[in-house]
């Protein structure tokens, strides 16, 4: 078998879908993809095309070192996004032409089922309670929500308690059996982050996500070891060495690893492996598409340190058959490879240029803040 082409089409609302087809029939879905950069990346994959047309697409590991280590630049956003799809559609071929789920190539399903979260937010205390029972009513055990927006590096106490206030709303809207998990998004510096967890912490959040950026992994310490509240991180780290820090100074309790980002799914499978060593959990990044989502579903279905998934589109309107939250859970796949089946029909009618521009944030000063 011997790889034919690469696809990229650009999906509404501003996703990458990418279908990798062979000589025998076989084809293989995967998400390449970086918010804002769309194009970037599809021209990525097309360069790396060159080295895989005529490739067998079984030998995953091989073409990921080549693709990886080969060009001699490596790591970066656009770069192992890029792979991170291909990887995805060469498993979702590998477990078609077995005839098994790629979980079953990994060592087997620990769990039946997923726990799965979803995103609640709101310009208004109101507006973010009324959200989170509307999570609950659909199923869901768990959600998120960014309980601000821009954020200067010392805030006041009127801040703090706005945010404690959205935070007690959304809490008691759901429940206290109902996870609740904070992304502060990056967007907060070490010393208004330690300030935020100690008044947060009588809500018993299930985690605090990127309190401050992960460039400094000394920083993220810091936080970590003012709080009893878990810290998460991830989303902007990229393959096994991205994380090789964060977890050796116990930066973080819980990884945030992207599939579409972070070096597709065997790439995740090594880092759930380091984290497990370091008694640190994985929560897999995806605010995307179906496929990333089929792909994370992948790696938690044979992960025993898992603890719940992001996810943001089960599938409808993409997907055959949408995955189906049930008491906060999603069943884990049966199907080979990937375990879905795209809806190209309905895909089609969803395709755009693959202009999205990535929101911005403004200080009341009128200079940028982290977004």
């Amino acid at each position: 078998m011997r790889i034919t082409r690469l696809e990229t089409m650009f999906v509404k609302p501003r996703w990458v879908f990418l279908k990798v087809h062979t000589d025998e029939g076989l084809v293989g879905w995967g998400e390449p993809i970086v918010e804002g950069w769309s194009r970037t990346v599809a021209a990525c994959v097309e360069e790396m095309g060159r080295y895989l047309i005529g490739q067998d697409p079984r030998r995953i590991e091989h073409h990921w070192q080549a693709l990886y280590r080969g060009g001699f630049y490596r790591g970066g956003p656009v770069l192992v996004s890029a792979l991170s799809g291909i990887e995805q559609a060469l498993w979702d071929i590998t477990g078609k032409w077995l005839g098994v789920p790629v979980y079953q190539l990994l060592g087997g399903a620990v769990r039946e089922r997923v726990r799965v979260y979803c995103h609640v937010g709101g310009e208004s205390a109101e507006t973010v309670a009324e959200k989170g029972r509307a999570a609950v009513a659909r199923g869901f055990r768990a959600v998120k929500t960014c309980p601000f927006g821009a954020v200067r590096f010392v805030e006041g106490p009127a801040f703090v308690e706005g945010v404690v206030a959205r935070v007690g709303a959304l809490r008691d809207a759901v429940g206290k059996a109902v996870d609740i998990g904070l992304d502060f998004h990056g967007r907060v510096g070490p010393a208004m982050a330690v300030q935020l967890a100690k008044a947060l912490e009588p809500l018993s959040p299930m985690f605090i996500e990127e309190p401050c950026l992960p460039e400094n992994v000394d920083a993220l310490v810091t936080v970590a070891r003012s709080t009893s509240i878990p810290v998460a991180t991830g989303e902007r780290l990229f393959t096994r060495w991205g994380f090789r820090e964060v977890l050796e100074k116990q930066a973080a309790a819980i990884l945030q690893p992207d599939l579409s980002h972070a070096g597709g799914i065997l790439e995740v499978r090594k880092i759930a492996a380091m984290a497990e060593a370091h008694y640190a959990a994985i929560a897999p990044h995806c605010p995307l598409g179906p496929i990333s989502l089929a792909a994370c579903l992948q790696v938690d279905a044979c992960t025993p340190n898992f603890l719940c998934q992001e996810q943001v589109s089960l599938g409808e309107g993409y997907l055959k058959r949408p995955f189906v939250v049930k008491d906060g859970y999603v069943d884990v796949p049966a199907a080979p490879g990937l375990g879905i089946e795209v809806d190209e029909a309905a895909v089609a009618e969803k395709l755009y240029d693959g202009s999205w521009e990535t929101p911005r944030l403004w200080h009341e000063d009128g200079s940028v803040a982290d977004w």
